[in-house]
């Protein structure tokens, strides 16, 4: 005799259970990466909502859940590729005490591993391309990405500067000098027809830090002091 308060069991056959879904969370990034994808493939002008839907396996509707224009999707893919790499680059520049050359090594290598490696590279060339086209997302791209990676570096040349490890240099200037090679590599990998460079991208990086350092430290010949003054 079964107890009054006794529930029945639920059926365990595989047919009564629920159908599984997919997590809800996880679509995003599924449309991102497409999204992604295809900009570098296709660039942003010729890439299409519905592209990117198919790419990602979902309806264009279910895109729409997520985001409401084909510009809200590039700023999201912005965000979780370059604007969290400088992020972290941030905190490492915060926490960072050793050589403003260390310093500057890090940034270099650390972009390469975290962007220039990476498909995010490949936003790199459609901004360069496209952006007087779309003005409303080049400036975006202007204002999270190369501000606060120009940021980076200035802060990294002020260190080398006050200390006395590096020379007295025009910082905008050195900003540009040192970024223009980072984007000639990212804009290689993604343009073999156009321009090649005929060595390893750590190879490639390691020459322009050195470079770099040799022509800012205060021991770097005739320029090591302003003209005006005794060289060394």
């Amino acid at each position: 005799m079964k107890h009054p308060s006794a529930r029945p069991l639920p059926d365990a056959s595989p047919d009564c259970r629920p159908p599984r879904r997919r997590r809800k969370e996880a679509r995003p990034s599924e449309l991102t990466a497409a999204a992604l994808a295809l900009f570098v493939e296709k660039g942003f002008a010729a890439t299409r909502l519905e592209d990117i839907a198919a790419r990602a396996g979902v309806s264009k509707g279910t895109l729409y859940l997520y985001f409401e224009s084909k510009e809200a999707l590039f700023k999201t893919v912005i965000e979780e590729g370059m604007v969290a790499a400088l992020a972290a680059a941030e905190q490492r520049l915060s926490d960072f005490q050793g050589s403003a050359a260390e310093l500057l090594q890090q940034l270099l290598f650390g972009w390469w591993e975290q962007i220039g490696r990476t498909p995010m590279a490949g936003v790199t060339k459609l901004i360069a391309c496209e952006s007087s086209n779309f003005p409303e997302v080049a400036q975006y791209y202007h204002d999270r990405v190369r501000s606060r990676g120009r940021a980076l570096l200035r802060t990294t040349l002020q260190r080398g500067v006050g200390s006395g490890e590096f020379r007295p240099v025009d910082l905008e200037t050195t900003i540009d000098v040192i970024m223009a090679p980072l984007l000639m590599l990212a804009i290689a990998r993604f343009s073999p027809g156009f321009c090649s460079l005929g060595t390893t991208p750590e190879s490639y990086l390691q020459t322009h830090f050195e470079l770099l350092v040799n022509g800012l430290r205060r021991s770097s010949g005739a320029l090591a002091k302003p003209p005006t003054g005794d060289r060394q």
